[in-house]
């Protein structure tokens, strides 16, 4: 169920310095403030559906949701698992185009809808947001392209640990044996992010574990060996 909030002003978000709002001049901001939906979601619910036009965009002020496609045989390829201050649909909105994908909230979430008139408002009248924004769509399109050289380049083994690394970086909390992946996945939903099958993430997760690169704390993957999963992804930028 979607619970309605009163609105935090945007001057006051602490996520905003995250977001591509954290440079936005104050009337801007109040103009945001005055037009947005502060809204709670829950684990599982839907944000939005692939096909579905976009009304406006989403700012996650604290929760994480994953955005993925859905194939012909209903498995999930997972795009992305965005967090605090990550902007949603602004892509599909600037190119007046329905959702290319879908996204369902993976944590509670607390999220701004800010409507398509007042997001364009400020993005006509603020010269530096515009150019943060089309600096956004530069960087979403690079990351797209490095994905698609990794699927056909990397194995699934090397994928698997590059992904590991990359969650570690972003949810990682500091333990005194490893990097504590603060984010319940399930095995289906790590499996979307690699592009693989359960299947063969389960086996692979079991034989991180064995060579003492991973350790598990209930669902949560610990990373006890980060210079040992960086050398199995041929990572070393």
């Amino acid at each position: 169920m979607k619970v309605q909030q009163k609105n935090t002003p945007c001057e006051l978000c602490m996520s905003r310095k995250f977001s591509l709002f954290s440079d936005v001049s104050e009337p801007h901001l109040c103009q945001l403030s005055d037009s947005k939906n502060y809204i709670t979601h829950k684990k599982g619910q839907i944000l939005f559906y692939e096909g579905t036009k976009p009304l406006g965009i989403f700012c996650i002020s604290d929760g994480i949701v994953k955005v993925y496609k859905t194939a012909s045989n209903g498995k999930e390829q997972i795009i992305r698992l965005a967090k605090k201050g990550d902007f949603l649909g602004y892509v599909s909105l600037l190119g007046e185009e329905a959702y290319s994908n879908s996204a369902t909230i993976v944590e509670d979430a607390n999220i701004c809808f800010i409507p398509r008139e007042a997001f364009l408002k400020v993005l006509a009248e603020d010269t530096e947001f515009h150019r943060r924004v089309t600096k956004a769509l530069c960087h979403d399109l690079g990351v797209m392209e490095s994905k698609l050289t990794d699927a056909t380049q990397k194995s699934i083994r090397e994928r698997l640990a590059f992904t590991l690394l990359k969650l570690s970086e972003t949810y990682g909390i500091d333990g005194k044996e490893g990097d504590k992946i603060d984010i319940v996945l399930t095995r289906e939903e790590i499996a979307g992010l690699v592009g693989t099958a359960t299947e063969t993430v389960i086996r692979l997760l079991s034989e991180f574990k064995k060579d003492e690169l991973i350790d598990f704390e209930g669902k949560k993957i610990i990373v006890l060996d980060k210079k040992g999963l960086a050398r199995l992804s041929d990572f070393y930028g």
